[in-house]
C-alpha cells in the first residue's frame, strides 16, 4: 500500500508582494534541484496545510506551498473588518502564481490542485499552458454557476432539515434567487453580529454536504469565528461570480490542455462535486487519466494512496 510521506520542514518561505496591497505566503520543501510541483488548496479559503508536503516523495519533487490571497497566512486576510475584495478574482489568482513561478525561478511546474483548487488549477492551466508540465487534480469542481446552484439549493432534495436551516439564515426576499450572493451580502454586512451568524450558517452547511464520504465529521476549523467568516466570505464571493469564468469555459476549452498529462480523482459518493464534472473533463480533455474512488465522497479512503501513487508515477518524467 502506498502511503504518505512524513511530515517535513520547508527549507524556504517568504511573503511576495503581489500588488493590491496583498502579500502571498509561500513556502518551498524537498528536493531544491527536485521537479517542480505547486499545490493549490480548496476553498477558496482554506489556506494551505502542512500535510500538502507529504504527497510527494521530498528526495525527487521541490514542492511549493502557498496560500491564496486572503487565506491562512497571506495578509490582509479576507476574514479582517474592513476587508476589500475587488481585487479577489480568479485573474488576480492566476497572476499571483505566475508572479511566484517568476520569483522562485521555475520554468515549468507540476499543479496539484484539491477541490477548489483543481477549478484554479484548469484556468491557470488552459492561460499558461507552457508553464504546466502536467496536472493532477483531486475532487474536481470547475465551479459553474450550475454547480454552484446544485450545492446551494438541489441538494435542499437530499439535506432537507439543514437546508431548511441554511435558506433561514437570509432575509425572506433573498430566498428564492442566488443563495451564494445573498450570503455574499450578509457577509459584508455592517454589523458583525450579522456577519458571524452568517459564516456560522454557511459553515454549518458546508458540514452537510460533504457528510458523505466515509468517516467524515464536522470540520474542526470551523470552530474558530475568525476563519469561519474568512472562509464563508471567499467562498460566497467567488461562488456568487461563477468563479469569475464564463460558464462552462474550462470544459468548452479544455482543448487548450492537448498535450499536458493530467491525473482526475473522484470520489463515487461526492455530492458535493458530482462525478459527472470530472468524467466530462476527461472526455473532453485527450492525454487525461480518471480515477473514481468507490468508497470515497469529498475525500476519505483511498484519496491520498491515489494522489501519492498518482504523482509517483510522474516524477520520472
Amino acid at each position: 500500500m502506498i502511503t504518505r510521506f512524513p511530515p517535513i520542514e520547508p527549507y524556504d518561505t517568504g511573503m511576495l508582494p503581489v500588488g493590491d496591497g496583498h502579500e502571498i505566503h509561500w513556502e518551498v520543501s524537498g528536493n531544491p534541484s527536485g521537479k517542480p510541483a505547486v499545490f493549490l488548496h480548496g476553498g477558496p479559503g482554506t489556506g494551505s496545510s502542512a500535510g500538502a508536503h507529504r504527497n510527494t516523495d521530498p528526495t525527487v519533487y521541490r514542492m511549493v506551498v502557498l496560500d491564496q490571497r486572503g487565506s491562512g497566512r497571506s495578509r490582509p486576510s479576507a476574514g479582517a473588518d474592513d476587508v476589500d475584495l475587488s481585487t479577489q478574482t480568479t485573474a488576480h489568482l492566476i497572476a499571483d502564481l505566475e508572479a511566484l513561478r517568476v520569483h522562485l525561478g521555475i520554468e515549468r511546474w507540476l499543479v496539484i490542485g484539491v477541490s477548489w483548487g483543481s477549478t484554479l488549477a484548469l484556468a491557470y492551466a488552459q492561460q499558461h499552458p507552457d508553464r504546466v508540465s502536467e496536472l493532477v487534480l483531486a475532487a474536481v469542481t470547475t465551479t459553474t454557476r450550475a454547480e454552484v446552484e446544485w450545492i446551494t439549493r438541489s441538494m435542499g432534495r437530499i439535506f432537507p432539515e439543514a437546508w431548511e436551516r441554511f435558506v433561514t439564515e437570509l432575509p425572506e426576499g433573498d430566498r428564492d434567487g442566488d443563495l451564494a450572493g445573498a450570503y455574499s451580502r450578509r457577509l459584508a454586512h455592517p454589523d458583525r453580529a450579522v456577519r458571524e451568524s452568517a459564516a456560522r450558517a454557511w459553515c454549518d452547511w458546508e458540514d452537510v454536504h460533504v457528510s458523505l464520504a466515509p468517516g467524515a465529521g464536522p470540520d474542526p476549523r470551523f470552530d474558530d469565528a475568525e476563519f469561519r467568516l474568512l472562509f464563508a466570505r471567499l467562498v460566497t464571493h467567488y461562488w456568487s461570480h461563477g468563479a469569475f469564468l464564463r460558464e462552462g469555459q474550462l470544459l468548452r476549452e479544455a482543448h487548450r490542455l492537448a498535450g499536458i498529462p493530467g491525473v482526475l480523482i473522484h470520489g463515487r459518493h461526492d455530492i458535493s462535486g458530482p462525478l459527472d464534472v470530472a468524467w466530462h473533463l476527461h472526455r473532453a480533455w485527450t492525454g487525461s487519466e480518471l480515477h473514481v474512488i468507490e468508497d470515497a465522497g469529498h475525500g476519505g479512503p483511498g484519496f491520498a494512496e491515489t494522489l501519492v501513487g498518482a504523482l509517483a508515477r510522474l516524477a520520472g518524467r
